[in-house]
């Protein structure tokens, strides 16, 4: 399977709308990247506070006449076994953020790697066999050297996604699906012909 550079006149036929400004964009894809990773987090974590602990309410000892410290109650902050003082409770870290925002982040992005010549275009992408190494096979065939490779399509057949779903170092991702995280993350980008117009419909948006 021959694969080849995408080129900015190859996105210009194909209705795919590139940023040629260097600076536009650039926060727009901070924001919207630091937004995926912290809309994936869980919130979960949670200790115990001085109230929650497992521990008797009663005053260890006496106020006065010991010598020691005065002490109210076992649960205290500053004992071993105490409660925790101003540690973590579940919350949500979701991070909304405006369509047009998304959009020009994924824009730049975008631009950016076809600009860098990362992203290769093919006719289509698709196994005979549901066998990795047929499916390895493809893929160094069209990204020869690339560590990481992310291969979007309008969608795929049940064969590829069971000879790909083994395998760290590609993933197969849907051209309605696929964001800007993404993007930035793989070596080298394989788009197939039929995902263009999707990714162009997404950015006329």
């Amino acid at each position: 399977m021959s694969a080849t550079v995408f080129t900015a006149e190859e996105a210009q036929k194909a209705s795919i709308e590139l940023i040629t400004d260097a600076t536009k964009g650039r926060q727009a894809v901070h924001d919207v990247v630091v937004a995926i990773q912290a809309n994936r987090r869980r919130g979960t974590a949670s200790v115990k506070t001085k109230a929650t602990v497992n521990l008797s309410g009663a005053k260890p000892w006496r106020q006065k006449g010991t010598g020691r410290a005065r002490a109210g109650y076992k649960s205290s902050p500053v004992w071993v076994g105490g409660g925790v003082a101003w540690g973590p409770h579940p919350r949500s870290y979701a991070k909304h953020t405006p369509k047009k925002v998304k959009v020009l982040a994924f824009r730049k992005a975008l631009s950016e790697r076809i600009s860098n010549g990362d992203v290769l275009t093919v006719d289509s992408f698709a196994v005979t066999e549901a066998k990795t190494k047929q499916f390895l096979s493809l893929v160094s065939d069209a990204a020869k050297d690339a560590r990481k490779v992310l291969i979007v399509g309008a969608s795929f057949d049940e064969k590829t996604c069971l000879a790909a779903r083994n395998v760290q170092t590609a993933q197969l991702t849907r051209a309605a699906d696929v964001n800007t995280e993404q993007l930035l993350a793989f070596d080298k980008i394989i788009i197939a012909k039929d995902a263009l117009a999707i990714i162009s419909e997404r950015l006329a948006k």
